[in-house]
């Protein structure tokens, strides 16, 4: 089969033919239609710093996507050959302290596809079934591919508790943008934009944000403050990883506010904690991935109920062959989402 490999510890990737994954007794073979590019594969693209200490080459790389179920193992009960599916690409130990008191999605030896093991950037997936997703058939195939990220989105929202709140996002590429309609459906009573791409700006603005503004402003965090009452925002969403980024965001907040980091810096960061956290009295979460499976349920709702339209988000839809081209949009800031179409010729 045709799979995206991380082929050697350097920069780039390869397309390359390796065999289709084999399936034990409680695994699920998919045939993967369409993939999600993501943040996560961007570094591992670069090769960056937090790649170089996390992956592993050769892989195959890539963890959002939807398809088909090909063929199950002779102890899968809740699929069969021609569902459609998507799946939580962390796959738990199931044993675990978190693992068996609920936090699943933290698990203490979690391993990810297309980061710790072979990933949805190919023809075939190997799942466990425990993982995969039966998806409702109103969900288009290009949704479908994105329920990973809207899942962190959703995550990221539900943990908050944007309710009634004025909320802050720094960082709208993919998953940011995602989370304004979500904060939206779930009762913000304001969504203010920060970032210093100016066509992801106007998107949010699309997307039903309030007010935009270019991190690079001297005044963005008394902009927002002006749009607080002079408070500060109730809650800060952090979607970029940037340092500077999670400065000005802290900055922004309130005292007693509430932080919720999802974004992966690519480095460490460097942060005054007495005046950015400890003084202002706030409460920060860390955010990995979904809630298995309460946050795929809230997902799935969302999206069936039109609530959250992810058609302005999904910019490009190419070809596997055309990855090269795909990275370079990320990189260049020209796409906000990028699925890549794996068995036809996108579009």
């Amino acid at each position: 089969m045709r799979a995206l490999v991380k082929a050697t510890a350097a920069p780039g990737m390869a397309l390359r033919e390796v065999p289709v994954p084999k399936i034990g007794p409680t695994d699920v073979l998919i045939a993967v239609r369409k993939a999600g590019v993501c943040g996560t594969d961007q570094h591992i693209y670069r090769w960056d710093a937090w790649a170089q200490r996390r992956v592993v080459p050769p892989l195959v790389v890539g963890h959002e996507f939807m398809g088909v179920v090909a063929a199950v193992g002779q102890g899968v009960r809740s699929v069969q050959p021609g569902d459609r599916v998507s799946a939580e690409g962390h796959i738990s130990c199931n044993y675990c302290f978190q693992c068996r008191t609920g936090q699943a999605h933290i698990c203490e030896h979690v391993q990810i596809i297309g980061v710790d093991r072979d990933g949805a950037f190919a023809e075939y997936l190997a799942m466990p079934e425990f993982n995969v997703w039966k998806l409702d058939p109103a969900i288009p195939d290009e949704f479908a591919a994105v329920f990973d990220p809207l899942g962190n989105a959703v995550h990221t929202v539900m943990e908050a508790g944007v309710s009634g709140k004025m909320v802050v996002i720094t960082g709208v590429g993919s998953i940011g943008l995602m989370a304004i309609p979500v904060a939206r459906a779930a009762g913000a009573a304001a969504v203010i934009a920060i970032d210093v791409n100016a066509e992801k700006l106007a998107l949010a603005q699309r997307l039903g944000a309030d007010a935009v503004f270019d991190a690079r402003d001297p005044q963005v965090v008394e902009r927002v403050f002006a749009l607080t009452n002079g408070d500060g925002a109730d809650v800060l969403l952090e979607m970029s990883g940037s340092g500077q980024a999670i400065n000005l965001g802290l900055a922004a907040v309130r005292n007693g506010g509430r932080a919720a980091l999802l974004g992966i810096p690519s480095d460490d960061v460097q942060l005054n904690l007495a005046e950015r956290i400890i003084f202002k009295g706030l409460t920060v979460l860390g955010i990995n991935g979904r809630k298995m499976f309460e946050t795929w349920y809230q997902t799935q709702a969302l999206v069936k109920s039109g609530r959250i339209d992810l058609t302005p988000i999904i910019t490009h839809v190419l070809p596997l062959a055309q990855f090269e081209e795909a990275f370079a949009l990320m990189q260049q800031g020209k796409a906000a989402k990028i699925v890549l179409d794996v068995q036809g010729e996108g579009r």
